[in-house]
This record gives structure tokens, C-alpha cells and sequence, in this order.
């Protein structure tokens, strides 16, 4: 049996069903949609990420940057590099697409894209925690910064 015939094949009713999914799709069409909605979806949480980190590396040429106390320097330093990770996670996928275009992998593309995109996610949810923290800490007194970004974290577990 040929691909184009498997394709075909698991395109028919009982084939894209029995594994859960309710479309009449050859794996190529799967892939090219799954890839499609990947794109979407990382599209906004990458324009965020490159903000935040934007604005985190203008943040060490302000003035007040020398007032900060150790702990705070050190904590912007965690928010930088963590900023950093989210963005490099984020805008990996399509560097491996480029890389991989037209070696026909892409259902490989696809779950490293997906894993990529949650490890983005999941630095970029670190990297805000820990930039509201700084500004709280700024901005507020210590014990306050600590519990409302402790909220913060929590509702965003809850939300993702």
C-alpha cells in the first residue's frame, strides 16, 4: 500500500474516528492544520514575550537600576534570562521550519513545536511572576510584593 493510499485510507470514517478525531483528514492535511493552529496560538504569547523582554532589558539603564538592593538585581537578572528562554522557546518553531521545510517531517515539527511552545509558556508565566514581583517590590513594601505575586502565580496555575 502506498502512502498516498494510507492517506487516503485513514481519511475514510473509521479511520480518523477511531483515534479520536472527528475530521475525514489525510495525515498530510492533519499535520498542515495542526501546524496551522500551532502558529496562531504561539503567535500572541511571542509578541509577548517580546515585549516583556524588551522592556526588561531597558529596565538596567534607568537610573534607579543602581538604587535596587542585591536581592532585586539579582531577581531582574532572573527576569531577564528567564524572558530570554520564553522568547528563544517561542520563536524556535519557526526556525525549525525553515530548517525542515519540505523533508516531509513534519508530524515530528509538530510535536517538538508542541513542546516548545509549553516550555515557552511556561518560562513566560516564570519571567511575569517574577517581573510583577520586582515591581512590587519597587513600587510597594516587601511583604506585599511577595503576596500579591504569590496571587498572581496561583491564579495563573489555575487559569492554564
Amino acid at each position: 500500500m502506498t502512502d498516498a493510499e494510507r492517506s487516503r485510507d485513514s481519511a475514510l470514517p473509521g479511520g480518523d474516528r477511531e483515534h479520536g478525531f472527528g475530521r475525514h483528514e489525510t495525515t498530510e492535511e492533519r499535520a498542515d492544520r495542526q501546524w496551522t493552529e500551532m502558529l496562531q496560538e504561539v503567535r500572541v504569547a511571542q509578541t509577548g514575550a517580546q515585549i516583556l523582554f524588551g522592556f526588561l532589558l531597558s529596565v538596567v539603564f534607568t537610573p534607579r537600576f543602581e538604587q535596587l538592593s542585591p536581592f532585586d538585581k539579582n531577581l531582574y537578572v532572573v527576569t531577564v534570562v528567564l524572558g530570554a528562554l520564553a522568547t528563544g522557546a517561542l520563536v524556535a518553531p519557526v526556525s525549525f521550519h525553515r530548517t525542515l521545510a519540505g523533508h516531509r517531517r513534519k508530524p515530528q515539527l509538530i510535536q517538538a513545536t508542541g513542546r516548545l511552545i509549553a516550555t515557552g509558556l511556561t518560562l513566560l508565566a516564570a519571567a511575569i511572576v517574577c517581573a510583577v514581583l520586582l515591581l512590587l517590590r519597587v513600587a510597594l513594601e516587601t511583604g506585599f510584593a511577595w503576596a500579591m505575586a504569590g496571587s498572581y502565580s496561583s491564579g495563573s496555575r489555575a487559569v492554564g
